[in-house]
């Protein structure tokens, strides 16, 4: 091989070898393509991926159950009616000369509301008219009507704020957990989506580096038969190159398949529709290099502030807290106050007898009456009647028993652990992801100066076959190593980037620094 053609195999091999200018492989003409970016995979994975379609409708059930619990406290309205016809036999001519009949109707209104502190106020408002055929009646018809107030308060247990309001704290608590499952899966598909791209960059450039591979052992195949041709180079030395232009063909099948592979992982995160599953997808971003500032105590922070885990661990200690507190609530004694005060009222026709007398006088006459002389004495007080009460129970199952309590003391222990632990977890997790940003970017550096230097050794070595110097084993020798060398460093690189994602997954601000709002995603028809 003359200089001339070292050289452009030289700046063939170098463009080759610095995978950050590098572009992807332009494919056949009559393939359809679909480029790509980073930020546009990572839409089309939060708009059409399955997978957080159906993570999303959990906080909306969630948020449902606070409706739901929070209706405790909306005021019930209640209306009755009720008739009742009765007939019996007459005992006594005093009653009825045959049967003793009763035509009664009952109305009521009723209004009922939950206190905070776990009381209840009612106020109803009742009306009966009753018909008799019973003798010695001073009003028939008959109209009742009555106002009652009604109060009653748990002094001991299910008193309190935190009692009464136990279902709604709960479910609020689910709620904000379902909120945070939620964006630790959001985090968790994001880097997903980052990790299928770039591997797939990964894939379409370390194919491009097989292929370049096999174009120099098969240009080095041409020329070693050529020069078999014309006497000045032995038959075997086309037979190594041969053996060599094999192997690497079958690199670049490998190198197809992965590529495959990897488009088919990005194709499923990003949940491309039916029509577009034939593309081939083209990432158009390149990984970069450039040095990031890593403080560990400072990931360490960020991460125990803004880790979607550890909250749900909290909120759920808090609820925990709660069923402890209620299940020893549960174990005091019920001593509760009721208190009520009414208005009756009571109208109808009065029956006027002679004398005065209902037993011996007989019916002169009657004064019409109605309901709203009723409901006059009713609203106006006439009447005025109260009761104030105090009743104490004591369950027996709370003086012999408090395996409730116990039962959410052990749940609560169990949950402050659980909490412990994976602050553990978060921080191993958190170390590593610092220790591989670090580490990888001094393997890019190492594996750059490892290809740079495989890059002079093979230019070395073709300028020493061209003078016949060497043999055409070590020139494949060094080409293979120089491809292994290019791998590698494409390699590091890829493990770059994605070090850097994972490590603001695991602070929980991957999701900021792309400015994807939570909010946005659950509220999204």
């Amino acid at each position: 091989m003359n200089r001339k053609m070292t050289g452009i195999v030289g700046l063939i091999l170098l463009g080759l070898a610095v995978p950050a200018a590098a572009g992807p492989e332009v494919p056949a003409p009559q393939e359809k393509t679909l480029s790509l970016s980073l930020e546009a995979c990572i839409i089309k994975a939060l708009s059409n991926n399955y997978d957080l379609a159906v993570q999303v409708m959990t906080p909306e059930t969630a948020d449902i159950a606070v409706s739901m619990a929070g209706e405790k406290f909306i005021p019930t309205l209640a209306f009755a009616y009720s008739r009742r016809d009765t007939a019996q036999a007459s005992y006594s001519f005093l009653e009825a000369s045959d049967q003793v009949t009763q035509l009664r109707d009952n109305t009521s209104v009723q209004i009922n509301q939950q206190l905070p502190f776990g009381g209840s106020l009612g106020l109803t408002l009742s009306g009966a008219k009753t018909d008799t055929n019973s003798r010695f009646q001073m009003i028939n018809p008959r109209f009742e009507t009555q106002l009652n107030f009604s109060f009653s308060q748990p002094l001991l247990r299910d008193f309190g704020l935190d009692m009464s309001r136990r279902e709604i704290l709960i479910a609020q608590n689910n709620l904000r957990i379902a909120e945070e499952d939620f964006a630790q899966f959001v985090q968790g598909l994001v880097y997903r989506v980052e990790e299928a791209y770039w591997n797939l960059v990964y894939a379409i450039d370390y194919l491009d580096v097989r292929r370049q591979s096999l174009k120099l052992a098969e240009e080095l195949l041409d020329k070693n038969r050529r020069s078999v041709e014309i006497g000045t180079l032995a038959p075997i030395d086309v037979l190594n190159a041969q053996a060599d232009v094999a192997s690497r063909e079958a690199d670049v099948l490998d190198a197809q398949v992965l590529v495959k592979n990897y488009e088919d992982v990005l194709r499923a995160v990003i949940n491309l529709a039916a029509d577009a599953a034939g593309l081939r997808i083209l990432p158009s971003d390149r990984p970069i290099f450039e040095e990031a500032s890593v403080d560990l105590d400072e990931a360490l922070t960020t991460a125990l502030a803004n880790s979607p885990e550890l909250s749900s661990s909290r909120i759920d200690i808090r609820t925990k807290e709660l069923n402890l507190t209620y299940a020893r609530n549960q174990l005091l004694p019920g001593l509760d106050l009721t208190a009520q005060y009414w208005s009756p009222g009571v109208s109808g026709t009065q029956i006027l007898y002679e004398g005065g007398n209902p037993l011996f006088g007989g019916v002169i006459g009657t004064i019409p009456g109605d309901v709203t002389e009723a409901m006059k004495d009713t609203f106006n007080f006439r009447y005025r009647n109260w009761s104030v009460g105090l009743t104490l129970s004591l369950p027996l199952n709370a003086v012999f028993s408090r395996a409730a309590a116990a039962q959410a003391k052990v749940a609560l222990d169990q949950s402050q652990a659980l909490l412990k632990s994976r602050e553990q977890q978060l921080d191993i997790e958190v170390r590593s992801a610092v220790r591989a940003v670090q580490t990888n970017f001094m393997r890019v550096q190492a594996y750059k100066a490892a290809r740079e230097l495989a890059q002079k050794r093979l230019e070395a070595e073709e300028e020493k076959l061209r003078v016949g110097l060497t043999t055409n084993y070590f020139v494949l020798q060094y080409q293979r190593d120089l491809a292994d060398r290019q791998t590698l460093e494409l390699r590091a690189l890829i493990d770059y980037n994605l070090s850097l994602a994972k490590l603001a997954q695991v602070k929980g601000v991957n999701l900021k620094e792309k400015n994807i709002s939570i909010v946005d995603l659950m509220s999204r028809d």
